[in-house]
């Protein structure tokens, strides 16, 4: 585990346990109604829901032992891997992005917000082909569901990759799938409700492009980026994007710099340092949007309340499995 002095940059704001007390529990009191209020409004419209909040590989992590020990024995929850539900009531329609490897599961916790008697869900938005984002595809093959005609929405790249590539070529020639494509910056109609916006970001694009997505309600908007190498390499500001929405669910699979075991440069992801560092000085309207996802297992935000309480009186926000936000 990450040693204490990673906390070191909060320890300021804890010099006067009393005021911090104050803080903490004022945010606490915003949350709980803001949430209950969430809930309430989302349930009878359109909202989204988190379905997962862990990078590719889950939490606990494979090859870690004493976390698998410690979820064993009941001292951390295990985390899915990142998804977001997309869900109108009015409609009778959802959409999932990703296809986790957590699938089954979170396609079961979508139907249990809304069931639908038509089909299992009414379309599949991929980022990018990384392990975490595409490959609960699978279980819609037929070694598995032998689902038909599941609309899968992909870019040029992605698309190409799941027609050429088996074992996803399968679910394209048998029909398990029906890609839709989309393209970058071009509006896709869900109904007269709710719309996508795709948008491409710089990542590790060894067999797809990587896209976030904007999505668009009635009322509200939001961004989903799981997955970006760092902020200042896109050419959009993330500054401006965040204030253009309602909640901006960004990456933060790391907390700082030297938190695994191998050159980091390998896997870039905007630190959650980082991204602070770059809205230090918005209101906290702003910063209040940010809504932290996409959590590799070594980010000690996943096992430490003392930072995430740290965090939160800054104004940031964390995504948990669960939570909905309406549209």
């Amino acid at each position: 585990m990450i040693k204490s002095h990673i906390f070191s940059t909060f320890f300021l704001i804890l010099k006067n346990g009393a005021v911090l007390a104050l803080m903490v529990c004022s945010v606490l009191l915003i949350c709980s109604c803001e949430n209950s209020k969430l809930k309430e409004t989302g349930i009878n419209g359109q909202f989204i829901q988190v379905l997962g909040v862990a990078q590719d590989g889950g939490y606990p992590h494979i090859n870690y032992d004493e976390e698998w020990k410690n979820f064993l024995e009941g001292n951390i929850s295990r985390e899915l891997v990142v998804s977001l539900g997309l869900i109108d009531k009015e409609s009778g329609q959802r959409w999932l992005f990703e296809a986790t490897p957590d699938m089954p599961r979170q396609l079961h916790m979508l139907n249990s917000s809304l069931k639908s008697e038509k089909n299992i869900v009414d379309g599949v938005f991929l980022t990018h082909a990384h392990i975490g984002h595409y490959t609960g595809l699978m279980y819609f093959g037929r070694e598995a569901m032998g689902a038909r005609g599941v609309p899968v929405f992909a870019m040029p790249k992605m698309k190409d990759f799941l027609e050429n590539n088996g074992p996803w070529s399968q679910l394209v020639t048998l029909k398990n799938i029906e890609i839709n494509p989309i393209l970058g910056d071009s509006v896709c109609r869900l109904n007269d409700q709710l719309s996508v916006i795709p948008f491409t970001v710089p990542h590790r694009d060894e067999f797809s492009e990587t896209v976030g997505f904007k999505i668009m309600g009635p009322e509200r908007s939001a961004l989903f980026i799981p997955d970006i190498n760092k902020w200042e390499l896109w050419e959009r500001s993330i500054i401006e994007e965040v204030r253009a929405v309602d909640y901006a669910f960004l990456d933060a699979t790391f907390f700082k710099d030297g938190e695994i075991n191998r050159p980091m440069t390998e896997v870039p992801h905007p630190f959650i340092e980082e991204t602070m560092s770059l809205f230090q000085d918005q209101p906290e309207e702003v910063r209040s949007k940010i809504i932290f996802i996409h959590f590799n297992h070594s980010n000690p935000v996943l096992w430490d309340k003392r930072l995430g309480d740290s965090l939160n009186v800054l104004g940031y926000r964390f995504a948990k499995t669960g939570d909905r936000f309406p549209l």
